[in-house]
């Protein structure tokens, strides 16, 4: 993980410092930095318009009484694109102007949610691998059989009321 975070905070500011080289001996220095303030001046406001919009919606499925996560999600977004829009660099510009895109944050909210869930599972079918004494036992539904269902004949449906001691009989 370490290593990857390395290689995020290194190679990413070397390949936008070389594009904006690039980019510069292409144009002119003046351009590039025009380009660099343009973007930083129309990724802020559009984040923070998207954003107070996202900001709304969660408000309003709240009073609902729905759960917000599309919202939550579409708000992350916005936010991270925020940061890559500020950022100077062309290709965090690219990913910034991306993520203000609703039918892109639909398409990441999709495959954030498979990814989710994959990961869910996976730390749940970890959680059902346990250790005792020394030996192993794996998924524990596997090592206890087949689930069974209870047939509705077999549902006692019971009220009773509760009884205390201190009470007199």
């Amino acid at each position: 993980m370490l290593f990857r975070l390395f290689l995020l905070f290194t190679i990413i500011p070397l390949a936008e410092l070389w594009l904006l080289l690039w980019f510069s001996s292409l144009t002119s220095p003046v351009v590039t930095f025009g380009l660099v303030v343009v973007t930083g001046i129309l990724g802020a406001w559009l984040a923070r318009k998207q954003g107070s919009q996202a900001w709304r919606k969660i408000q309003q499925h709240m009073v609902q009484g729905q759960p917000p996560t599309s919202a939550l999600l579409d708000g992350l977004m916005i936010l991270i694109a925020g940061a890559f829009l500020i950022t100077p660099g062309i290709m965090t510009d690219m990913v910034g102007f991306a993520l203000l895109i609703p039918p892109v944050r639909e398409i990441l909210k999709v495959r954030v949610g498979e990814w989710l869930k994959q990961r869910a599972l996976l730390q749940v079918r970890s959680q059902n691998t346990f250790y005792t004494s020394g030996t192993h036992f794996q998924d524990f539904q596997q090592s206890t059989g087949p689930s069974q269902t209870a047939a509705e004949e077999d549902i006692i449906d019971v009220e009773f009321t509760r009884k205390d001691s201190s009470e007199p009989e």
